[in-house]
């Protein structure tokens, strides 16, 4: 059985990044993922695009995520950070797939990390708050691996629940999650066409100056309220959602539609989660129908792609040494231990209803990630980042998105390379040392 010093269990944006963070730092890293590629919600999802980098016009989210951001611009497979015509965040970052899948392996493997694809984890072999080691099921068989310390990047904190670190999942007082979202891309639509219509009719949008939608590098769409809301009374559409939100990607007239909504079932129930899977496609193919039968600009489009799986908002959270509240965020609360920030807003898809509830920021503010939410210090040797850290189920939905998950895995990965050079347990290294080296690494703190 081979040993490492760092090992990760996720290979999704952040688990990615916080491979390659620890490799960069000096650890011998291995990084696990389920799939035959990298990248997580982003290639196996379907989601796109990466929202948001910045807080008004500052940047607050670099380093390592920038990073891949130049290396996708460079290759062709990104504009980089655009403008949100839906005015519902400054900038985005559009990005090809299949190139996104590129970059991510082409990063680890250039850092030095040693990729296991096409591996499940199974099992964790514990000494009292120690994991020994943890075992992954593949084609070759059952596999057990060793590290020193460990990264939960599974987005459902699998490792770390499986370790005995405690969890919250869902809304506190019934524990209904975000509802899950098959995400699906069309081309050949008439963007002209939609332009168009939203000037004409922009009480039916969320939208940003006129003249601005017009000259914009990729559109952002998030309205058509009156044409969705007659598709529900015909039965057409027979899921909860208020407007059709859909994204320009890195091809112009290709859009990755963002709308359909599976609700009260938990992604972490394999069951429920097979349910959705044939929920989110069914709803997938009467949503596009309708938007190619009722929509401007949508009359010769075409599926081009559906997610290999169906997009998880929200599952469990660990409770870490400090638990990320929607307080924190929109109070702009700082933290001596902060090791990534963020400024998306608290956008929580309703459990339940078609609605949607939203809480600010003041314009071009941010928030504090603390280092204490990446870790419980019921197991000794492990680190958390992504989705999964400690939040509430306000929080969470701010922190969720990609920009801040790839954040948290450049602080986790780096903690966790760290951690091992001074022999000490993650929660006990040198704070001020490791945002030093974040820092160092092109971290915005």
């Amino acid at each position: 059985m081979e040993r490492y010093d760092v090992v990760v269990v996720g290979g999704g944006v952040s688990g990615s990044i916080a491979a390659i963070a620890a490799a960069l730092n000096g650890a011998k890293t291995l990084l696990i993922e389920q799939y035959g590629f990298l990248g997580g919600s982003l290639t196996n999802m379907g989601v796109g695009p990466m929202m948001t980098f910045h807080a008004g016009n500052r940047q607050v989210i670099k380093g390592l995520p920038q990073k891949v951001v130049d290396e996708l611009v460079k290759l062709g497979g990104s504009p980089g950070h655009v403008i949100d015509t839906t005015g519902f965040v400054r900038t985005i970052t559009p990005f090809d797939q299949e190139i996104m899948k590129y970059v991510l392996v082409k990063m680890t493997v250039d850092s030095g990390v040693n990729n296991l694809f096409h591996s499940f984890l199974q099992g964790v072999k514990m000494y009292g708050p120690h994991i020994e080691s943890i075992f992954v099921t593949n084609k070759s068989g059952t596999m057990e691996i060793s590290g020193n310390i460990y990264v939960d990047a599974t987005g459902d904190a699998d490792l770390a629940v499986r370790s005995g670190v405690d969890f919250l999942m869902g809304r506190p007082y019934d524990n209904l999650t975000q509802p899950m979202t098959m995400m699906f891309k069309v081309g050949n639509v008439n963007t002209s066409d939609i332009k168009e219509y939203m000037l004409k009719n922009p009480e039916e949008f969320r939208m940003i100056a006129p003249e601005e939608v017009l000259k914009a590098k990729r559109l952002s769409v998030n309205g058509f309220k009156t044409i969705l809301e007659e598709g529900k009374k015909s039965g057409d559409i027979q899921f909860e959602r208020d407007t059709i939100l859909f994204f320009e990607t890195n091809n112009p007239g290709e859009f990755i539609i963002n709308t359909t909504r599976v609700q009260r079932l938990k992604g972490t129930d394999v069951f429920e989660l097979t349910k959705a899977e044939i929920e989110g496609r069914q709803q997938v193919m009467k949503l596009f129908n309708f938007m190619k039968m009722n929509l401007p600009g949508f009359k010769d489009t075409v599926l081009l792609s559906t997610g290999v799986q169906i997009g998880v908002r929200e599952t469990r959270k660990i409770i870490g040494e400090y638990i990320l509240t929607a307080e924190d965020l929109i109070n702009n609360r700082r933290f001596d231990d902060c090791i990534a920030k963020g400024s998306y807003p608290i956008d929580i898809h309703s459990p339940v209803g078609g609605e949607m509830v939203y809480m600010y920021l003041k314009e071009g503010t941010d928030y504090d990630i603390p280092y204490r939410a990446l870790y419980s210090k019921r197991v000794d040797n492990l680190l958390i980042c992504g989705r999964c850290i400690s939040s509430t189920h306000e929080a969470n939905a701010a922190i969720r998105v990609s920009p801040i998950a790839m954040a948290t895995g450049q602080a986790a990965g780096t903690a966790a390379a760290l951690s091992k050079k001074s022999n000490k347990p993650p929660y006990d290294i040198d704070v001020k040392l490791l945002r030093n080296v974040l820092i160092e690494q092109g971290a915005y703190l």
